[in-house]
């Protein structure tokens, strides 16, 4: 699918999210990659063989307040 040189990794690669973004929708909260993969704002991912992968961001940073 991707025709960037170098090519981009592919949505089975553990890497996936570096692919490049081909159309995005920050209003709706998901951007499609040029390998497929659909990422979610809250990290969440949707495959092209359809199974989906959990989101994965991690814990929120808090202020210290002194």
């Amino acid at each position: 699918m991707c025709q960037h040189l170098p090519t981009c990794p592919s949505a089975e690669a553990t890497d996936r999210e570096a692919a490049r973004v081909i159309a995005c929708f920050p209003e709706q909260g998901w951007s499609l990659l040029c390998n497929g993969v659909i990422v979610f704002e809250d990290t969440g991912e949707l495959l092209p063989d359809g199974s989906t992968i959990a989101p994965h961001r991690g814990p929120a940073r808090h202020a210290l307040v002194a």
